[in-house]
């Protein structure tokens, strides 16, 4: 007599498996999460030396340029400038947090990371949720001084804004780690990062208009990917002032693609492609050998 068994206990043994190994990843996630904000919290000089750059820019610059440019109906530089200069916080602060897994690499921790039995995957989204996190907290802060220059704040833009600077954030992040699992040495990232941020925020739009370049430095500006994270904030800024119709001649938004100006939603989502892109290649890098 032919016994037949029950296969359904496998598919069930199956999914308590499957449903154990997600648990133990966004539970390892969490962990490097928390770590990333441990170390932030623990380093609060950090949070000053971050400022410092984002305030220049603010206040030298943007008075500076403000004497040149002039006040059109009542609105100047400085308000045209703080949503770049609140994109800059974020970016600087998101990419160079990807430094400390540099500084693992060189103390050894990173090997431990890469033989303890969890993917890199759950790695690279726990790093990228810190830095992401430490950036949307820094470019926040930058708020306060919004008052300062005149920029009116209201409940709706301070989540417009934290949300464009969470989805910056993640996509910068994502980009600093695949920067950084592929070098070994500290002053080699501060190096190759200093090359890639200043020449990514001066052409995204973040220090002046967009409009009226000359053709192939329009060209440079669309393939940047903070292009399209610096222009929503832009807009959300703008539209909780109530600016003349001179002064947004004068200060213009929008970036136009192929002779269209795209609508904010899809300039974010161009910005959650970039994120996405940049998590894939950071997970394939993390970890490599050099």
């Amino acid at each position: 007599m032919t016994t037949i068994t029950d296969p359904a206990p496998a598919p069930a043994r199956d999914r308590a498996a499957d449903d154990t190994s997600l648990a133990e990843e966004v539970r390892t996630a969490g962990m490097v999460w928390k770590r990333e904000l441990i170390r932030f919290a623990r380093t609060r000089i950090r949070i000053l030396t971050g400022l410092t750059q984002p305030l220049l820019f603010l206040f030298v610059l943007g008075y500076g340029m403000a004497s040149l440019v002039g006040t059109t109906a009542g609105f100047d530089f400085k308000k045209f400038v703080f949503p770049g200069v609140v994109a800059m916080s974020v970016v600087s602060t998101a990419i160079f947090s990807a430094m400390s897994i540099v500084w693992d690499r060189e103390f050894g921790f990173l090997r431990e990371m890469l033989v303890a039995p969890v993917s890199r995957t759950a790695l690279v989204l726990g790093k990228t949720a810190g830095g992401a996190t430490v950036a949307t907290a820094q470019g926040t802060i930058m708020l306060v001084l919004a008052p300062l220059i005149g920029v009116h704040l209201t409940g709706l833009l301070v989540l417009e804004v934290v949300g464009a600077e969470l989805l910056m954030a993640i996509a910068l992040t994502a980009f600093g780690v695949f920067i950084a699992s592929r070098i070994a040495r500290m002053e080699s990232f501060q190096v190759v990062m200093q090359l890639v941020l200043l020449p990514m925020l001066m052409l995204s739009g973040a220090m002046f208009p967009l409009s009226g370049l000359p053709h192939w430095l329009a060209a440079i500006t669309r393939i940047n990917p903070l292009t399209y994270a610096v222009d929503p904030l832009r807009q959300a800024v703008f539209a909780a002032q109530q600016m003349p119709l001179a002064a947004r001649e004068r200060f213009p938004v929008g970036v136009e693609l192929f002779g269209h100006t795209l609508p904010v939603g899809l300039e974010l989502g161009i910005v959650a492609a970039f994120a996405v892109v940049f998590l894939t290649i950071a997970v394939r890098a993390f970890g490599k050998p050099e």
